[in-house]
């Protein structure tokens, strides 16, 4: 009676009775059966009818009790609903759509999914990976149907490689809330289109601002379905952009050294990107000897220490005069990378000047991306990329979950 009972209490049911609990080849066997008398609510409406008759037996695996599986065991009944018209299956309370997984293994498997790989869970479960990953995508279906997008002000987009061959998803993220708003395959213009086509309405008029790198199909997509929205691009991107103008013209003197000193510029790269301030005592000894020979990589390095001045301006109309300034000392530097980069901070400027007017960075956007990494990582990737999708939404997307009557996590 009180196995029954703690039965009865775990599932939510109150129309249904425990018919008998059985031990069948190492599991444990649950039949379920429906209360005299009773009227069962309408699988599609929710209101209560008079029990028509009877389908086949189903079975569903339940949360496994000390080690052992749990099979559930039930004929579901059909209803006359008054307010459909018609006769249809019953709610059932364990059961969610045609799956064979009860909702708290449902729920449990994809909870533990958000701290473990998925075949450490379905080693811990001895279930199959496909039992798990069939969980984690009911839970991420549930959480998409019922999520409240509310009032998105501020969007970052941001590619993201799935693994390696340049195979990318792209990631659009809530930076006020930190939470994953959509993702799907691919960098191109059509990757995007995509998620305009699903969320632009509701954006449209609410998205104030989109924080982006200067990838011309991301761009143009924005440009066309938020024309209202400022776009900034992204700090850390631009940022990126120049370290590499100045390991690119490191690496080209030490080609052009090779012969004459070739240890002169070994293991220096960290010399040249790092911030003066975070330099060891030791580097900063051997900056101190390399900055008395007159390097091109020295020349570099002053050009990159005196960019940082340029987020400091402060207002948009400083940081132009600032820009303009500094685009002369690149350009005039003989410095090929740095000539190409000062060019592209010139066709991009009226958005790198945005920042000024709306300081929102993708900061938010590279966390996010390093836990996406991290979901990646500890399940040694994921074969195809709606597999990687769902795991990001699942753990980054913040999704709703449905009240339940028991939580066995």
């Amino acid at each position: 009676m009180l196995l029954e009972s703690i039965v009865r209490k775990t599932l939510g049911v109150k129309k249904h009775k425990v018919k008998s609990i059985e031990q069948e080849g190492g599991r444990i066997l649950i039949r379920l059966d429906v209360r005299r008398g009773v009227r069962l609510c309408c699988g599609v409406c929710g209101k209560t009818g008079r029990v028509r008759d009877r389908l086949n037996v189903r079975r569903w695996r339940h949360v496994p009790l000390w080690g052992i599986a749990v099979i559930l065991e039930y004929a579901p009944a059909r209803v006359f609903c008054r307010d459909c018209g018609r006769v249809l299956v019953e709610a059932i309370p364990w059961s969610q759509g045609k799956s064979r997984l009860s909702v708290g293994l449902i729920w449990m498997l994809s909870d533990w999914c958000k701290l473990l790989a998925w075949n450490q869970v379905a080693q811990l479960f001895d279930v199959h990976w496909n039992t798990v990953a069939a969980a984690v995508k009911q839970a991420v279906a549930y959480g998409l149907a019922h999520r409240q997008m509310g009032r998105v002000l501020h969007i970052g987009v941001d590619e993201l490689s799935q693994r390696k061959g340049h195979v990318y998803v792209t990631n659009v993220y809530d930076l006020e809330r930190k939470r994953l708003l959509w993702s799907g395959p691919g960098r191109s213009q059509e990757t995007l289109r995509s998620f305009f086509k699903e969320h632009g309405e509701s954006l449209r008029k609410e998205v104030v601002g989109v924080c982006c790198d200067m990838w011309q199909p991301y761009i143009d997509m924005i440009r066309e379905h938020l024309p209202r929205a400022t776009l900034v691009f992204d700090r850390f991107h631009i940022t990126q952009n120049l370290l590499r103008a100045v390991d690119q013209v490191r690496r080209e003197e030490a080609v052009r050294l090779k012969k004459s000193n070739p240890d002169l510029l070994k293991r220096s790269k960290f010399l040249w990107l790092k911030n003066a301030e975070n330099l060891t005592d030791h580097q900063r000894t051997r900056l101190g000897y390399l900055e008395k020979l007159n390097l091109r990589s020295h020349r570099a390095r002053l050009l990159k220490e005196s960019f940082r001045e340029f987020w400091e301006c402060g207002f948009p109309e400083n940081a132009k005069r600032f820009l303009k300034k500094w685009f002369w000392w690149a350009t005039h530097s003989r410095l090929k990378p740095f000539r190409d980069f000062a060019w592209m901070l010139r066709r991009h400027e009226t958005h790198i000047l945005n920042f000024f007017n709306l300081p929102i960075t993708n900061g938010i956007v590279e966390g996010l991306n390093n836990k996406a990494k991290i979901v990646s990582h500890r399940c040694y990737g994921f074969r195809t990329a709606s597999t990687y999708i769902t795991a990001l939404y699942h753990c980054l997307g913040k999704l709703p979950e449905p009240k339940l009557v028991h939580k066995f996590l």
